[in-house]
């Protein structure tokens, strides 16, 4: 496709909902507008491109929302999109709304859909890392991730008053699919007996050792750190594992689940996705397209779709260790 100027950016969100995806929203709409560019909101991600689910954005749309958990935009899965023939209604629906050029709000999915997008049309298409996972390659953090962690801590920090007042066991699941960035900056923050990630096998008999040695120094609370992809399971089956062995103990299983995603967004996913968006918005007027932007040591980045979605970011495995050992 021959270079088009751009006039109208179209922004969607789509996958998971991340705390400062607002945000995120807000900076595309107004650095367009300081631009002299108008907007178009997609409403519920992939799902309205196909359905034609446009509205027009100004500076008023997007008042206000900096501090709104969610998006505005609303979300969903897509599974339709996977088709060639329902992407080509949707870049067709696209041209025929006179949207020139999209930035995508999402995680590694939503890139796949933005990648084929840019690939079979040549549409222009820009992405900002949105999901509370922090597991997209080409961005030190990602949008809704410092939230997540802050909501994950202060619910841990509640249940150790109970752990510690019944001498309780809690196996406490966080979310994170298959990545531990969550679990492990959960169970740093606070002061975790044990922490289970899937990028580190589990061994329940160590860990039964490990707790047994923490009853004999007399600790009045245990609180074990699960991540839902860990390769033992989730909390309730490692919590029912460790219970065939040390049936003595009394022990509780939390699972946080979708609460981490929910809540007003931080300071951090505040200032991230404001940045994100500006530089979104500017990747496109540039003419970069099918990248990532993202932030890595306080610079702007831009990562190719199909780097950003065969590739993830590594948990620090040294910090997985500094987490027993804060623990002992």
């Amino acid at each position: 496709m021959s270079r088009k100027k751009i006039c109208r950016i179209g922004v969607l969100t789509s996958g998971g909902d991340a705390p400062g995806m607002n945000a995120a929203i807000r900076s595309v709409v107004r650095t367009a507008i300081y631009n002299n560019l108008e907007v178009a909101g997609v409403i519920r991600g992939y799902s309205g491109l196909i359905n034609k689910q446009f509205m027009s954005m100004q500076s008023h749309s997007v008042s206000k929302i900096i501090s709104q958990g969610g998006t505005i935009l609303k979300s969903s899965r897509c599974p339709e999109f996977r088709d060639k023939e329902m992407r080509k209604i949707a870049y067709e629906n696209l041209r025929e709304a006179c949207i020139d050029a999209l930035v995508v709000i999402g995680g590694d999915g939503s890139f796949r859909g933005a990648n084929l997008l840019y690939k079979e049309f040549g549409y222009p298409v820009v992405g900002i890392p949105g999901t509370i996972d922090n597991d997209i390659y080409g961005t030190d953090f990602t949008i809704g991730f410092d939230t997540a962690i802050n909501t994950a801590v202060s619910a841990v920090d509640k249940l150790r008053d109970t752990a510690d007042s019944h001498n309780i066991i809690f196996f406490v699941e966080v979310m994170g699919r298959d990545s531990g960035f969550i679990a492990l900056n959960t169970a740093i923050a606070t002061g975790a007996e044990a922490t289970l990630v899937p990028e580190v096998h589990t061994d329940i008999d160590k860990l039964c050792s490990y707790m047994e040695l923490d009853r004999r120094k007399n600790k009045t609370s245990g609180i074990i750190i699960v991540a839902e992809g860990e390769d033992g399971g989730g909390a309730m089956e490692v919590a029912e594992k460790v219970k065939t062995r040390l049936p003595s103990y009394e022990m509780r299983v939390t699972t946080l689940g979708h609460i981490q995603r929910g809540g007003s967004p931080s300071c951090n996913d505040r200032v991230l996705a404001s940045i994100l968006g500006h530089e979104a918005v500017n990747a496109l007027i540039q003419g970069r397209f099918g990248v990532m932007v993202g932030q890595m040591q306080n610079q702007t980045v831009y990562t190719p779709f199909d780097e950003a979605c065969s590739r993830h970011n590594e948990i620090n495995k040294n910090w997985h260790e500094i987490s027993r050992i804060l623990s002992l």
